[in-house]
């Protein structure tokens, strides 16, 4: 590892914390969870921008804090209720693990948020860099926010050339932010950051020109912009397959299953998914797939060569749907969807139920489901 820009002196540190806070204080995004100091508002807003665009967060922001006002009402949520408000987000450990900070908050610090450190990082859900933004813009504590943004501003601002992508790495960032945070701004010092990293700094072709911290930038000084950081590629994620049944009884309605109460997508409900191998997949993708004949959603064809995967007391419609695919941090998965009419003998899964399409909107629908109901709409028309 190596750092090219030692040569920044404390005049010079002290110059750049005032050019950075002068930009921040003219340049800011005006964003909702900015117009207050309150730890459970920035809290809220930290752990929803994780994964997430700042975008498509404000809307998710205005809805859950009017339904979740304070820290007991999340406390004292529906967890159902509480991943209804979430739906769309993605990623729903988050709101668990919102709820069990907040009951956390409840029971070890009498419903106040804590403003030590080490007590905020003691909360389910929150690691190192949403304990130093909320210790920073909320409590006004001089602790880095260490995310991709702040690394890849850092990296560029003093040449350094470790692999970001290493966890030992997060140690050198740390030890360069702590001489840089001005103690009398450290929340909008790290804000400025954030809005830097995302906006002028950005991962390709940053705008070197208008960043406030260009002459003060080693990667800049020595058109090494691209360079910087140093990160290795993340692992593809694994391919899975799945075909999913869209089964309806006689009154209308769709089977939907709950899955598992731990894992992805715990207690969430979709249609059924039978995961398959990339083989028959490719060979169901292939033997069923919509030919240029028009298809006729509810004439279901009584004899049809089932695929093996599918159930045998179901009357399947002789083609699939169509396909969807979906990527998760770590799986992608790809799933099929068959129609089907259940039969008199038809036994329902344990943790299934039959619902009336007027009424998904009541169920928690991960996002691979909302696709599937989707495509399932789609060949409805």
């Amino acid at each position: 590892m190596s750092r090219q820009n030692e040569y920044l002196n404390e005049k010079q540190i002290k110059k750049l914390q005032t050019d950075f806070i002068s930009w921040y204080e003219n340049e800011r995004r005006n964003l909702p969870w900015r117009q207050t100091n309150d730890p459970y508002f920035i809290w809220i807003s930290e752990i929803m921008l994780q994964q997430t665009r700042v975008d498509t967060v404000i809307a998710y922001f205005y809805r859950f804090t009017k339904k979740y006002p304070t820290i007991k009402a999340l406390a004292q949520s529906d967890e159902q209720e509480l991943l209804k408000v979430w739906e769309g987000l993605g990623y729903y450990s988050r709101a668990r693990n919102l709820k069990k900070a907040a009951q956390q908050i409840m029971t070890e610090f009498d419903g106040v948020f804590p403003s030590d450190i080490e007590a905020i990082r003691s909360l389910k859900g929150i690691g190192p860099y949403t304990a130093g933004a909320i210790a920073s813009i909320a409590f006004q504590k001089a602790e880095p926010a260490i995310d991709g943004n702040a690394m890849r501003v850092i990296s560029r601002l003093y040449g350094v050339d470790s692999d970001i992508a290493k966890p030992a790495s997060r140690k050198i960032f740390d030890e360069i932010l702590r001489k840089l945070i001005p103690t009398s701004a450290p929340g909008d010092f790290n804000q400025a950051l954030m809005d830097l990293g995302s906006g002028v700094c950005t991962p390709k072709k940053p705008e070197c020109l208008s960043c406030p911290l260009k002459n003060f930038c080693f990667s800049y000084k020595t058109q090494q912009q691209e360079k910087f950081p140093v990160k290795t590629k993340a692992a593809k994620p694994k391919d899975v397959y799945y075909v999913a049944v869209a089964i309806v009884n006689d009154s209308g309605e769709y089977l939907l299953v709950q899955r598992p109460d731990e894992g992805l997508l715990a207690k969430m409900w979709t249609f059924p998914l039978i995961e398959v191998s990339r083989q028959d997949f490719e060979i169901t993708q292939k033997n069923f797939a919509k030919n240029a004949a028009p298809i006729d959603l509810f004439s279901v064809a009584e004899e049809v060569p089932l695929p093996a995967s599918l159930p045998q007391d179901v009357v399947w419609q002789k083609r699939h749907l169509g396909e969807i695919k979906h990527i998760f941090s770590h799986l992608k998965w790809h799933v099929l969807l068959f129609y089907g009419v259940a039969q008199s003998n038809f036994a329902k899964p344990l943790r299934g139920r039959f619902v009336p399409i007027k009424e998904f909107s009541t169920y928690v629908f991960p996002k691979p489901q909302q696709k599937l109901v989707g495509l399932l709409e789609k060949s409805k028309q």
